[in-house]
Order: C-alpha cells, then sequence, then structure tokens
C-alpha cells in the first residue's frame, strides 16, 4: 500500500543570458492564489496559474521567481499524477539552480528535494536519492535540528529507501522525521503520515501477519493525530485526510476511511 508522497512547461531556460532583469514576479501572490485553488481541489485552476506565472517571471527575465514557480509545477503534477510534465519540470528546474550557481544554497537543498520528490512519486528512487543526499548536507549544516525542512527530507528519504528495499535505514529517517515534527505548528498532520508510512513499511519488511502488533499501533496513533482537537481544517488538512483514508482502508478499517473521506468533502465544498 503506498501512502503520501508528503505537485505544459516552456522550454529549458537558455543559460547564455542568466542576467536578472529588474522586475520581480509577487510569489505571495503566486502561492496565495495558488492555496486558494487547491483548496477548492481546483487542480486545473492551479495549473493554468502556475504556467501563466512561469511567462510572467520569463517576460520580466526573473529567473530566480521562475525557479520558485518550478518548484510548486513540480508539486503540483506529482499530486495529480502527471509524470511526463512533472519529469519536464524537474530538468528544468535542475538546470536553472545550477545555471544561477546556487549550489550550496538552501534553495538549491529545496530544489533537490522538491526534485527528488517527484521522481520518488514515480518510481524512480533510485534517481531520487542523490538528489536527497545533497539535500541533507546542505540541510544540516544550514538549519536548526528542529527545522520542519528537515523533518520533511528525511520523511522523503525514509520513503525512497523503503522502495530500494533498505528498510533498516527507512525506519531510522521516519523517527527522525517524528522527533522534528514534534515542534511544527499543525504538525500532527505530518506525524499521522509518517506513522501510515511506518505500517506499510513494517508490512514491506515483515509481512503484515508478522508485522500485525505494529501496524496497528501505527494506525491508532495516525487516527488520534488526524482527530486532534484544535487542528485548523483548511484545503491541507482535506488533502491530507482524502490520502489517508484509503490507507486505513486497506488495513480493513473501512469506518476510519469513510469519515475521512467524508471529511475532506465537506472541506472541499465549504471552501
Amino acid at each position: 500500500m503506498s501512502i503520501l508522497n508528503k505537485e505544459d512547461y516552456q522550454e529549458p531556460c537558455c543559460p547564455l543570458d542568466m542576467n536578472q532583469g529588474s522586475e520581480r514576479i509577487d510569489l505571495r501572490r503566486v502561492i496565495s492564489t495558488l492555496d486558494a485553488y487547491l483548496g477548492r481541489n481546483d487542480y486545473a485552476a492551479g495549473e493554468r496559474h502556475l504556467k501563466y506565472w512561469i511567462l510572467e517571471a520569463e517576460h520580466a527575465r526573473d529567473m530566480q521567481g521562475k525557479l520558485s514557480v518550478l518548484n510548486e509545477q513540480i508539486g503540483l503534477y506529482r499530486k495529480i499524477g502527471k509524470q511526463e510534465e512533472c519529469f519536464r519540470a524537474i530538468e528544468e528546474a535542475l538546470t536553472l539552480v545550477e545555471a544561477l550557481d546556487m549550489q550550496g544554497t538552501i534553495t538549491y537543498g529545496t530544489t533537490m528535494v522538491n526534485a527528488a520528490t517527484g521522481y520518488k512519486a514515480f518510481d524512480r528512487a533510485e534517481q531520487a536519492m542523490p538528489l536527497y543526499r545533497k539535500a541533507q548536507v546542505i540541510y544540516e549544516e544550514n538549519l536548526a535540528p528542529e527545522d520542519e525542512k528537515l523533518g520533511t527530507l528525511y520523511n522523503n528519504m525514509a520513503l525512497s529507501l523503503g522502495a530500494l528495499g533498505e528498510y533498516e535505514e527507512a525506519e531510522s529517517y521516519f523517527f527522525k522525521a517524528l522527533d522534528i515534527m514534534k515542534y511544527k505548528d499543525q504538525g500532527e498532520l505530518e506525524e499521522a503520515i509518517t506513522y501510515l508510512n511506518l505500517a506499510d513499511l513494517a508490512t514491506a519488511a515483515e509481512g503484515e501477519e508478522q508485522a500485525e502488533e505494529k501496524i496497528v499501533s501505527y494506525l491508532q496513533k495516525a487516527e488520534d493525530l488526524l482527530n486532534t482537537e484544535g487542528l485548523i481544517q483548511n484545503g491541507y488538512y482535506a488533502f491530507v485526510c482524502d490520502k489517508c483514508a484509503p490507507v486505513f482502508g486497506y488495513y480493513g478499517y473501512f469506518l476510519t476511511e469513510q469519515e475521512l473521506k467524508e471529511r475532506a468533502k465537506k472541506i472541499y465544498e465549504r471552501n
């Protein structure tokens, strides 16, 4: 059972003219509008929105802005399962971040994470891991140990390691992620995802019957976290509920599956 893999394009940007223009696209506006579309589960509108801002960034010669939008595109296409478009965005983002000479920066690390996660979502874990390793070096050197970017990185590394059969190392990274997520506001959602990932990992490593006790424990922890009082029930909460629901169903928790689906549906309708 596969859990969350926790996003057409123009031709690759020509590296002969990487001079930045004087204009900058309004990234806050880009992201806030995208969040509004995703909060309504309107991925088609989100896709059109990002394509528009790619063109705007190119027109303004704002290559750093374009890189930011490409990173959003990778995540969007990953979520909606458009492999070809996702891979094109990854290739363009990787080319652009190198051309901008951003090696060693947090932006470089984040681009590596997004690209790797895109590859992993389409069963390319062997391509993902070298990119995650590059990001790990940058993040661990530049971020606080409790930074949520590290938690996300460790969770995604664990998914790829599990897909490659490196179960022991994968488990260690899942628990490293859990240690960090407790510091994050609304971190219960990511913790729930990680516990479901641990259930899947235990199934893959030991078999469902042999790992039954672990699986039951992880599922209960995930359910409790999703039901945490005070969680903001926004579009992201709906997305997590919608994606977690089939995992509970896979393990026979059909009432939980139905409840999460209905919860997500109500939020999307309200938005």
